[in-house]
């Protein structure tokens, strides 16, 4: 293993840019509609309990949150931490779509105007507008304004693919394919009810939780935890998050090297999704890992 110093390089757009609109006067109700229904389906899964429904729930989780959000959608397609073969990069962002939080090329954009206006006007979901807001109000009240701008600005990589321009249009086929199999393979396996038990589980349970793990690091990491870099921003390290997301909640340190591919700087802060990103560099599968670490050598590429 060859071993290269890198400096991190910034990923956002360096320009203002004035899109976010705090405060309009109606809710967004087809993301109310959405949220709510996926709730609901949330609650209606703890009356269907099976055994087979946690093996799938979890099965799901992994793929979704774990390789879709955090690895895919976050440290490669955000913040290109890692490089893969694309086919592999197109498969890990399908498992992002599993999550039902946006296509990459949306998901993507708003979180490097996130880092470009971290805890700052312009920022889409900082806790100084407010706890709520932040966690899910920004997206029940919030408004984008001239998104295909910010779009194009903030993601023009990913614009110039044709698969992502595709999956921007068809990222809900995924979630809704799953969820027909699950439907079929339970319902052949133990019945109709087993089979409703595994959508329910696989699919509302698992994406409603998703949903809040992920909007707590855009809240709780910028309200609770301790601080190791003295970044611009509120950003801080909190384990329980870190726990949940499998290495997301060492946001101060992510914020102050948001390039690096591991969130966790010291042995004790466990860092689940770079394990994940190391298993495929040890399969041969990932390569450019960009690595920050609190030691002399400081930050590295390792191909």
């Amino acid at each position: 293993m060859s071993t290269l110093i890198a400096k991190p390089q910034p990923d956002v757009a360096s320009k203002p840019i004035d899109l976010v609109q705090q405060e309009p006067e109606e809710y967004n109700w087809v993301f109310f509609t959405v949220i709510v229904s996926f709730h609901l389906g949330a609650v209606a899964a703890l009356f269907t309990f099976h055994w087979s429904s946690i093996v799938v729930f979890l099965a799901l989780w992994l793929v979704s949150q774990n390789a879709g959000i955090a690895i895919s959608y976050h440290r490669q397609l955000t913040h290109r931490s890692f490089t893969t073969p694309k086919w592999l990069e197109y498969c890990l962002a399908l498992c992002g779509a599993l999550a039902l939080q946006g296509s990459p090329i949306y998901w993507v954009a708003v979180h490097r105007l996130h880092h470009q206006y971290t805890d700052k006007p312009g920022d889409p979901h900082s806790p100084r507008d407010g706890k709520w807001w932040s966690h899910m109000g920004w997206i029940m009240r919030g408004a984008l304004h001239n998104e295909t701008t910010m779009l194009s600005r903030y993601a023009p990589d990913l614009e110039k693919d044709r698969f992502y321009r595709w999956l921007s249009i068809w990222h809900w086929l995924p979630i809704t394919l799953t969820a027909i199999a699950l439907l079929g393979c339970g319902a052949a396996m133990g019945g109709w009810r087993l089979g409703i038990s595994w959508v329910l589980w696989g699919v509302f349970l698992r994406i409603a939780i998703g949903f809040h793990v992920t909007w707590l690091v855009n809240s709780v990491t910028h309200i609770w935890g301790a601080r190791r870099f003295n970044t611009h921003d509120d950003s801080t390290n909190n384990w329980w998050v870190a726990f949940l997301t499998g290495g997301e909640g060492w946001h101060n340190n992510h914020h102050a090297h948001p390039t690096s591919a591991t969130h966790g700087m010291a042995w004790w802060e466990l860092d689940f999704n770079y394990w994940g990103i190391r298993l495929l560099a040890l399969l041969g599968l990932a390569r450019n890992i960009k690595v920050m670490r609190l030691r002399p050598s400081r930050f590295k590429l390792e191909q």
